[in-house]
């Protein structure tokens, strides 16, 4: 028999790459593209370079630098592909208001109807480096995502609050048939953009704790696990809110948007399949429902059932509310093809004002095609998947759902107006997120950017190394 002693010392962790060089390289990227793209729209106008294009890419790329700083600063370990997909899109969608700001068509119809026309791709960048300010500001005020715990219940007020603001009577105001605005000085503020970030707080806390109580099942019928009988009170609740929601603010959007984010949060707590399939026969109900008797909503429900039909109808003046302009989305697409018209050289201002809101997505078809639609779906649906995969990585339930909620919110949205824009699902009258128009939209999703990275930060900072021993370990290993 023989011996031999083999000493071993304690190797503290090796910390993880923080990703920031791998995130400023992008960035550049993220800022190129929209430059390069406004170039391309300033040639196909008029043959020329724009006479802006030095500011703006300057002022993308400062917006750009500051975001990633604060980044690296603030949340060292955070994902490195979040910050320049927001970017990129952002970008491109100051490049496609700018473009619609030259149209004369557009330009002739604000001066008919409000006799002076306001370029909207200033104010755009204004609210841009707003939200980029906001995006600062969560970063560096919030240390650490469990905070927002403490708040489950003052969020689920504050989110009741913000969606009660637009029925106010003197500060709502009714735009297009929707009440989901409110005036405050001058700015136009939509409340609804950044509740769906305070009711996912609400949302995360709440199922937390509840999550246990909720993946009980009474029974199985047709291969699905039935939830009990006063555990669906919760679903109730929040399907009666987005009902409300839906009638008295004729806002299809947000209700969607709320109750699927809810149905989304509940199933990744509790991993229970039927709590979807309950959320979209509720979901099915109620739209069908408030469809039936609200007018708003109604005609909404006819120009995607027969677009054609609704177009005919507005151009003959008939009595009543016909949009025209979903079939005139179809045909930007239709006109787009494969490649598209090229950037500039599309005829989407035929749409009106909401070309470069809520249909600004029929701009982008019909200019770079079905091939450049795609690849900003891509975009979107990367920044998804990055969301659900800081909900894999986090360490804690409440930061895993809170990731999880601001994803699938996230998604919901883009589907939503997407769907509605493609004649998939009516329309719902919501902004697509960075892309659109919209202050109040570009804002609160450069919030819901930062929360993201916030929880991604904790989850992928690597464990503090133990603390040095001072007595060096000797690990005696006896072999026959």
């Amino acid at each position: 028999m023989s011996s031999s002693t083999t000493q071993t010392s304690t190797i503290g962790s090796i910390g993880a790459p923080s990703r920031r060089n791998t995130e400023l390289a992008l960035l550049v990227f993220a800022v190129v593209i929209p430059v390069f793209a406004y170039a391309n729209v300033g040639l196909a106008i008029d043959g020329s370079l724009p006479p802006g294009l030095l500011g703006y890419g300057v002022g993308l790329g400062l917006l750009a630098g500051v975001a990633h700083l604060v980044v690296r600063r603030f949340a060292p370990y955070a994902d490195p592909l979040l910050l320049p997909l927001a970017t990129l899109l952002n970008g491109l969608g100051l490049v496609i208001i700018w473009r619609l700001d030259q149209s004369d068509r557009l330009q002739n119809l604000a001066k008919l109807q409000f006799g002076a026309f306001s370029p909207a791709a200033p104010k755009q960048l204004m609210y841009s480096a707003i939200g980029i300010a906001l995006f600062v500001g969560v970063l560096m005020v919030l240390k650490d995502h469990r905070i927002l715990q403490r708040y489950t219940y003052i969020s689920m007020v504050g989110a009741i609050l913000l969606l009660l603001l637009p029925l106010v009577p003197g500060i709502g105001q009714n735009i297009n048939g929707a009440k989901i605005w409110i005036r405050v000085g001058g700015f136009q503020i939509q409340p609804g953009e950044f509740a769906k970030i305070v009711i996912a707080i609400f949302f995360a806390g709440y199922l937390m704790v509840k999550r246990d109580a909720l993946a009980l099942a009474s029974r199985r019928f047709l291969g699905l696990y039935l939830p009990r009988g006063r555990d669906l009170g919760p679903i109730i609740v929040v399907w009666v809110l987005s009902i409300l929601i839906l009638i008295f603010e004729t806002d299809l959007g947000t209700s969607l948007l709320f109750f699927g984010m809810f149905i989304i949060m509940l199933y990744v707590a509790t991993e229970r399949t039927s709590w979807i399939v309950f959320g979209l026969l509720m979901s099915a109900a109620g739209a069908v429902g408030v469809a039936s008797f609200e007018p708003h909503v109604h005609s909404r429900v006819q120009a995607w059932l027969s677009p054609m039909n609704e177009y005919k109808l507005s151009q003959q003046g008939a009595p009543g509310f016909h949009s025209e302009q979903a079939m005139q989305a179809l045909w930007s697409f239709g006109s787009g093809g494969t490649l598209g018209s090229g950037l500039g050289q599309g005829n989407s201002d035929l749409i009106g004002f909401a070309a470069n809101s809520d249909f600004v997505l029929a701009t982008y078809g019909e200019e770079l095609g079905l091939t450049g639609l795609m690849a900003v779906l891509i975009v979107y649906a990367l920044i998804v998947e990055r969301g659900l995969r800081t909900a894999l990585a986090a360490r804690d339930p409440f930061g895993k759902l809170l990731a999880a909620g601001l994803a699938g919110a996230f998604a919901i949205q883009v589907f939503v107006v997407a769907g509605g824009v493609m004649g998939l699902i009516p329309l719902t009258g919501m902004t697509m997120p960075f892309l659109a128009y919209g202050g109040s939209s570009v804002i609160a999703n450069w919030a819901l950017i930062a929360v993201l990275l916030r929880i991604s930060d904790t989850a992928r900072r690597p464990a503090p190394a133990p603390a040095p021993n001072s007595d060096a370990e000797m690990t005696q290993v006896v072999r026959p």
